[in-house]
C-alpha cells in the first residue's frame, strides 16, 4: 500500500512509483507494410477500380468469343434437356454482368429450347445475371460511389430505390427504358435490399422475356399468330414506358 499513496497529515499523496506509473505513455505501435497494403487494397476506390477490371475483362471476353453465334450455330450437341438448359441459365446471368443485351439472349433462348423451356431458363439466367452484379456493386462500388450522388437526378433516383425499392425496380423490369446493367447497379449503389431486388426483377421480367423467347421460338413462321401476339407484348411495354417517361420529364426536372 505504500507504493499507492503516502499519507502526510492527513493528506494522500501519491508515491513516486505510483506518479511514474501515471506518466508512463505507451508508445504508439507501428504500423506494419503488410497492415498499409491491406488498408490500401481494402480502400473504397481500390475495391472500385477491381469492379471496373472485372466489368471491363467480362466485356472483352464477350467480344472474343461472341456468344451471339448460338443463334446461327445452335447449341452444343453434347449437352441436352435440363443439364443444357442450366447450362445456358448461367451462361445468360454471366452474359449479363457482361453487358451482352438480354432482348438477344431471350431468342436465343426460345430459338434453343421452345418457348416454355426457354422462358424458364431465360428468367432463371435473368434473376442470376442480376444477384452476381447487385453483389459486386454493393461489395465492391456502393462505398466509393455514395458520397458522389450529388446531382438532382442521382439524389432522386437513389431516394426512390432506397424508399420504395420493390416498386420502383418492379416498374423499371415491366416498361423497358432503363438498360438492364444500369439498374442494376444503380439499385445496388443505394440502399435497397437484395430480396425486394431479386423478386422484383423476377416477376417483372417475366412478360418481356417471356414476348422474346416466343419471338425466338417462332421466328420460323413470322406471320403466325404467336409470333405476332408476341412482337405486340413486346412493342407495347415499350411505348407505355416512353408515354409515361414523357408525361413525367416536368417532375423529374424539379
Amino acid at each position: 500500500m505504500l507504493d499507492a499513496t503516502t499519507r502526510s497529515g492527513g493528506t494522500a499523496t501519491a508515491s513516486p512509483r505510483a506518479i511514474a506509473t501515471e506518466l508512463a505513455v505507451p508508445a504508439p505501435t507501428p504500423v506494419g507494410l503488410a497492415a498499409r497494403c491491406t488498408r490500401v487494397l481494402l480502400s473504397p476506390w481500390s475495391r472500385l477500380s477491381l469492379l471496373v477490371a472485372l466489368l471491363v475483362g467480362a466485356a472483352s471476353a464477350v467480344l472474343l468469343f461472341e456468344p451471339q453465334r448460338l443463334l446461327a450455330d445452335g447449341w452444343p450437341p453434347q449437352l441436352g434437356g435440363t443439364a443444357a438448359a442450366l447450362v445456358f441459365a448461367v451462361a445468360y446471368g454471366l452474359c449479363t454482368v457482361a453487358f451482352v443485351p438480354r432482348p438477344l439472349l431471350n431468342l436465343a433462348a426460345g430459338a434453343l429450347f421452345g418457348s416454355q423451356v426457354g422462358t424458364g431458363a431465360a428468367i432463371a439466367g435473368t434473376v442470376l445475371g442480376a444477384g452476381i452484379a447487385f453483389g459486386l456493386g454493393r461489395v465492391l462500388g456502393q462505398d466509393a460511389l455514395r458520397p458522389l450522388l450529388r446531382g438532382r437526378w442521382l439524389k432522386a433516383a437513389d431516394g426512390q430505390l432506397s424508399r420504395h425499392g420493390f416498386r420502383s425496380m418492379l416498374a423499371a423490369r415491366l416498361f423497358p427504358g432503363v438498360p438492364f446493367w444500369a439498374a442494376n447497379y444503380c439499385a445496388a449503389v443505394s440502399r435497397m435490399r437484395c430480396l425486394p431486388f431479386l423478386v422484383a426483377t423476377a416477376l417483372g421480367s417475366i412478360p418481356n422475356t417471356a414476348a422474346y423467347v416466343v419471338a425466338g421460338a417462332r421466328a420460323s413462321t413470322p406471320t403466325s399468330p404467336a409470333f405476332l401476339i408476341a412482337m405486340a407484348c413486346i412493342a407495347l411495354p415499350a411505348l407505355v414506358g416512353a408515354v409515361v417517361a414523357w408525361r413525367k420529364r416536368h417532375h423529374l426536372r424539379g
